[in-house]
C-alpha cells in the first residue's frame, strides 16, 4: 500500500492451514491506493463500503494519506465514510 510495508495481518484457520489476511484498515489503504495513484473510483467506492461495515483506523489511513501526499483525496474518502 503505497510505500508502507505490511508488518500485522489478520489470520485464521481453515483444514489446510492459516490464511492471512489484510485487516479491514489494510484493505481500505489498499483499496484507496488505487483510488490515489489511478484515479480508480471503483476502488473508492469499495474502500467506502468496507469503511462503512468494519471497524477501521481512521488516524491510521490519515496519517498514511498524508505521507503519500494524497490528503485531498482522502479528506473526499473520509467525508463519504459514516
Amino acid at each position: 500500500m503505497g510505500n508502507k510495508p505490511l508488518k500485522r495481518f489478520n489470520e485464521i484457520e481453515s483444514k489446510s492451514g492459516y490464511l492471512k489476511l489484510l485487516t479491514p484498515t489494510q484493505c481500505v489503504m489498499d483499496r484507496l491506493a488505487a483510488y490515489y495513484y489511478w484515479n480508480d473510483r471503483q476502488s473508492l467506492e469499495q474502500a467506502i463500503l468496507v469503511a462503512k461495515n468494519h471497524e477501521i483506523d481512521f488516524d491510521e489511513i490519515e496519517m498514511w494519506s498524508d505521507e503519500e501526499g494524497m490528503k485531498g483525496k482522502y479528506d473526499e474518502f473520509k467525508k463519504r465514510c459514516p
